[in-house]
């Protein structure tokens, strides 16, 4: 190895609980016949996911400027998930745009 390259353990010195700002998974659960949630209670519930996504990386640099050991690789880690998050959820209500143009557009 080339000497001109500091060792550095990455995953050593990165902490998976420096993130935990109560957020849940992006995952869906499984889907089953009789969920009983509607469609509305499924979407309001997908925006406010979406916004304690976006407003953990404000959380994390609050935890960082305290002291309370976050770091700004923790800060930046949280901002990338949002900003992953905001674009994913653009191009699905792009989709969803598209899809009803589509549908508008069939004639009967």
């Amino acid at each position: 190895m080339n000497s001109q390259f500091p060792k550095i353990n990455m995953i050593g010195s990165m902490a998976g609980d420096k993130l935990n700002v109560n957020m849940q998974p992006m995952r869906m659960d499984s889907v089953t016949a009789n969920s009983g949630v509607s469609f509305s209670q499924t979407l309001l519930n997908a925006a406010r996911n979406l916004n304690e996504t976006v407003n953990a990386p404000e959380t994390v640099m609050q935890d960082m400027l305290q002291g309370n050991g976050a770091d700004i690789h923790d800060v930046i880690t949280a901002i990338n998930k949002a900003e992953l998050s905001v674009s994913v959820a653009t191009q699905i209500t792009t989709k969803v745009i598209q899809a009803y143009d589509k549908i508008m557009n069939i004639q009967v």
